[in-house]
């Protein structure tokens, strides 16, 4: 019995105990397929995610290329490439900078070399002689003066001084008023002492000849200064000095007791240029100009004019010259 038994069931038992085996083994192997799976597929993940727009030769793309192209089509360019472009511009943007700092440096270098050829050079300082030009006090009682205007409104017909270029000495009426009479020419004293004023020698010939008239006027050769400024005002009418010479070649009239020859430099200089550096001090000096030639009217003109045109240099760097004028006339 027991034997037929092992016959009738022993291979269904033998098949279950394989069965039994071999089941945990086909189980065990689906569990480490479907890891192995995970795994690749979180590799590619992770290339995609390192390696934007990889290739093939790094891993393979789900997506096939024809479809890539039609439903999410590739960049075109990567961060680095534009980054080369960015640079490439910038290179081109710097060649044109330095290739345009070469040409403006080569422009004003022959400008520089044309403005030097066309400045005139300096010349020497003019010799104090006996027959240099003196203005006496005949000559200038003789010589035609231009009259003051009612108004500043307008310039007057010669601005210049007459005796910018004084008129030769007459005579008959040197002997007519002995009293008043004074040499022909100046002493050898003076001729000495204005000798020892040096003539700056620079690079600026035009603000030599000012700052050697300004040394005349600030030692007290009035008539010196007047010829040496007479010079600058006429040889350098475009300097940056120009308005501080006509106004200081009108002080050196004013200063040598003639200021209806100094009037129209202080005119001339105020209606040139408003705005020049001395044009208010000019305005000023041509009322000190009308006071002294009694002319109360033109003074007050011009002192109104002043405190209207220029109230910074009245309430400031001119105010107690400015009040020692009003105080010398009565305005209504």
């Amino acid at each position: 019995m027991s034997s037929a038994i092992a016959r009738l069931f022993g291979p269904a038992i033998l098949s279950a105990s394989i069965l039994c085996v071999a089941m945990p083994a086909v189980a065990q192997d689906s569990v480490d397929e479907a890891r192995l799976r995970k795994i690749e597929a979180e590799v590619r993940a992770l290339q995609r995610k390192v390696f934007p727009g990889g290739d093939a030769r790094f891993f393979e793309p789900e997506i096939a290329p024809a479809e890539q192209s039609q439903a999410n089509p590739a960049p075109t360019s990567t961060a680095v490439t534009d980054i080369l472009v960015r640079l490439d511009a910038i290179e081109a943007q710097l060649q044109r900078l330095t290739a345009r700092s070469e040409e403006n440096s080569n422009a004003i270098a022959e400008l520089d070399t044309r403005v030097v050829a066309l400045e005139p050079k300096p010349e020497p300082a003019p010799a104090q002689t006996e027959s240099a030009p003196q203005v006496t006090a005949t000559e200038a009682a003789s010589a035609p003066s231009p009259a003051p205007n009612q108004t500043l409104a307008a310039t007057p017909a010669s601005a210049a001084p007459t005796t910018a270029k004084p008129a030769p000495a007459k005579p008959a009426q040197a002997q007519t008023s002995p009293a008043t009479s004074q040499p022909a020419g100046p002493s050898p004293e003076r001729i000495a002492a204005v000798q020892q004023i040096a003539k700056p020698q620079t690079e600026d010939a035009g603000d030599d000849e000012y700052s050697y008239g300004f040394r005349l006027w600030n030692a007290g050769f009035f008539p010196e200064a007047q010829q040496q400024l007479s010079l600058f005002v006429e040889k350098y009418p475009g300097h940056s000095r120009i308005s501080y010479g006509r106004n200081l070649l009108g002080r050196a009239y004013l200063d040598d007791g003639k200021p209806s020859e100094a009037a129209p430099w202080f005119l001339r200089n105020y209606q040139t240029d408003k705005q020049g550096a001395r044009a208010g001090d000019s305005l000023l000096f041509l009322a000190e100009s009308m006071i002294a030639l009694n002319d109360t009217k033109r003074a007050c003109i011009a002192l109104a004019e002043f405190s209207e045109t220029y109230p910074a240099l009245a309430a400031g760097r001119l105010l107690d010259q400015y009040e020692a004028d009003r105080k010398k006339v009565t305005c209504n």
